[in-house]
């Protein structure tokens, strides 16, 4: 096993080669991008930077318990925003990237929680007014700032949006008091009665939600066919539009179990749960991000919670915001849902794709199969097994191109605290390069690379949810200054946006080579060895080739997620004879025998050779 920091860096820390002339291609305008073209950074913008301390409490008077700004608690608003993303930009465009993912930018309740619970909105989920910016992280004319910002250096922006619930607003008299609300069924608790089956005759006429027409739709009436809804009368007006304000809209079932029915249609921990069966619920969204796509001309959505609203509604949104989009001008309009599974079952998210109609999904079978892999040191089968269906979703292998992958997030929690957790007697050396390993997979492998803001300087956190959610200005919360970061003696109580990290300098290294290079993007991808459970083949060993869309030149990559160095050969295509390395050291200058190249890769490494094909 790796020992020093020093034996690490010889390993892992190896700046790549110039690019092959024949790999480079010249930079495309932003409009003219596939979504596979794009380099995605996901930031929550209040742990990001603070541009505009004037902003901190949102402009609410009172305590932290009023406005939720509270810098050295994990769960409060810390006080980044907008103005400091955008100040911000030229870091984020040094370290390769081409998009950048806002979590929702949407005016939240600031605080939720009972008596030593409370938490605030800090993340933007929580949304009361979907038509406007929450004053935490500035106003709209910042984000036509940020947008117009990031469009003058090539950038894409795309913002998280949310369908599936709203802030918690509604609750319900037989659950005043108690930790929870249970969820009640379509069976035990009909539309046609109140309280149950044997209850009060209510909504005459309806045919149910399946019936999803604006007639069945007007003959639900009455809210209260499972529980009692209430709302606190200073919150009777509180959603934007109005509309939102409604009951009739909502679910009103308790609380989601993740299973069964209450998938679809359960509360968030009491997230007022939309009832997006509903034509009116339908339009209503269309109609909102609709106008955030003309007022802004934003790239693409990422949906939250995609998988908890039933199919329907996005056979109606994903088309009409991808005609918006049209509209405006913007042709490649990147729309992926998040479907969370932590199984390496890709159906599930193949599902997504096929019955939902969604375009892409984010491949958190990829995060599953990499943390497996790399992190806690099983057979690279795992990743064969992830390609192996990437032709089952709808439009097959050229569509799995698109689908946004990432190792680590805000929900999950970050690569690195994979890494830590799994490997606890390793020494900052290995934890190091077992991260990096991960990144490069991350960024050489088939989708749309996303990194997650932090891992780039090390960050790994204690857990997920808050735990993962660090700033990346100088810290005040107890919590994260415990932390120790991978790869680095600095801490959090130092702000992160140094370039000379090694995974920062990694990761930025491979972004370039990426964007340069499209068999890397768009290029189709063949596995060519891994490593099973039986013990064949070479142990730590993963390659795939990738091909150049135009001219079906190879690129050869090569994985070791071993300790010890490995020496192989790999398959390759007869017509390709010599090669070039791109990236880390290893790679052959000729083939062994037409079809056949002998590689040797470092422990922890990775290398990536472009083939000079025979003439």
């Amino acid at each position: 096993m790796i020992r020093t920091l020093a034996t690490a860096m010889a390993i892992a820390i190896i700046a790549a080669p110039p690019v092959a002339a024949q790999q480079t291609a010249p930079p495309l305008e932003l409009r003219q991008r596939l979504p596979q073209d794009e380099v995605i950074y996901f930031v929550l913008p209040d742990r990001f930077a603070n541009g505009d301390r004037r902003n901190d409490r949102g402009g609410i008077a009172g305590d932290r318990f009023a406005h939720g700004f509270d810098p050295t608690h994990k769960g409060f608003f810390h006080g980044g925003d907008i103005k400091g993303l955008i100040d911000r930009l030229d870091y984020i465009q040094s370290l390769g990237m081409t998009a950048i993912w806002l979590t929702p930018v949407f005016k939240n309740k600031p605080m939720q929680g009972g008596k030593g619970e409370e938490s605030a909105g800090y993340h933007g989920y929580w949304i009361t007014d979907f038509t406007t910016v929450d004053p935490h992280l500035g106003a709209d004319t910042d984000f036509t700032a940020l947008v117009a910002a990031a469009h003058a250096r090539g950038m894409k922006v795309y913002m998280d949006i949310i369908a599936n619930h709203t802030a918690d607003v509604f609750y319900f008299a037989e659950c005043e008091g108690k930790a929870t609300c249970a969820y009640r069924s379509r069976a035990d608790y009909p539309y046609a009665t109140r309280g149950g089956p044997k209850g009060e005759p209510i909504n005459r006429g309806f045919a149910g939600d399946r019936v999803m027409t604006t007639q069945n739709f007007a003959r639900l009436t009455d809210p209260n066919y499972a529980y009692g809804v209430k709302i606190k009368p200073q919150e009777r007006a509180i959603k934007v539009p109005a509309w939102l304000n409604e009951p009739i809209h909502y679910h009103n079932r308790g609380n989601t179990m993740f299973s069964n029915e209450s998938s679809t249609m359960g509360d968030f921990v009491g997230l007022d749960d939309l009832m997006t069966e509903s034509p009116r619920v339908a339009q209503g969204m269309i109609n909102i991000y609709g106008d955030w796509i003309d007022r802004f001309g934003v790239d693409g959505f990422r949906i939250d919670t995609a998988r908890h609203v039933n199919p329907e509604f996005w056979t109606k949104f994903t088309p009409a915001m991808l005609d918006r989009a049209k509209a405006k001008g913007i042709p490649n309009f990147h729309i992926f849902g998040e479907a969370a599974w932590s199984e390496l079952e890709i159906g599930l998210l193949q599902r997504h794709t096929v019955v939902d109609k969604l375009p892409s999904v984010l491949d958190f079978a990829f995060a599953t199969a990499v943390q497996q892999t790399v992190a806690e040191g099983k057979p690279t089968a795992a990743l064969a097994k992830l390609f192996w269906g990437d032709a089952m979703y709808a439009g097959g292998e050229p569509a799995a191109l698109q689908l946004p992958t990432f190792i680590g997030n805000h929900d999950q929690g970050r690569f690195a605290m994979f890494v830590t957790r799994a490997n606890p007697q390793a020494d900052d050396a290995e934890l190091l390069a077992r991260t990096r390993l991960g990144h490069e997979m991350l960024l050489t492998l088939r989708g749309v690379p996303t990194i997650y803001y932090g891992d780039e300087q090390g960050f790994a956190g204690k857990g997920n949810d808050q735990d993962s959610r660090q700033t990346m200005f100088a810290s005040s919360a107890a919590t994260y200054l415990e932390e120790k970061l991978v790869g680095t003696a600095r801490t959090h109580r130092e702000d992160h946006f140094r370039t000379d990290h090694p995974l920062f300098q990694t990761i930025a290294t491979l972004s370039k080579l990426r964007v340069a290079t499209p068999a890397l993007t768009r290029g189709r991808q063949v596995t060519r060895a891994y490593h099973d459970a039986s013990g064949e083949g070479v142990p730590g060993l993963f390659a795939v080739s990738r091909f150049d869309p135009a001219s079906d030149a190879e690129v050869v990559i090569a994985f070791n997620t071993s300790a010890a160095p490995i020496a192989a050969n790999i398959e390759v295509e007869t017509r390709s004879t010599d090669f070039t390395a791109l990236y880390g050291t290893g790679c052959p200058t000729t083939a062994t025998a037409p079809g056949s190249v002998a590689v040797t890769i470092a422990p922890f490494s990775t290398i990536v050779c472009a083939a000079k094909e025979s003439r």
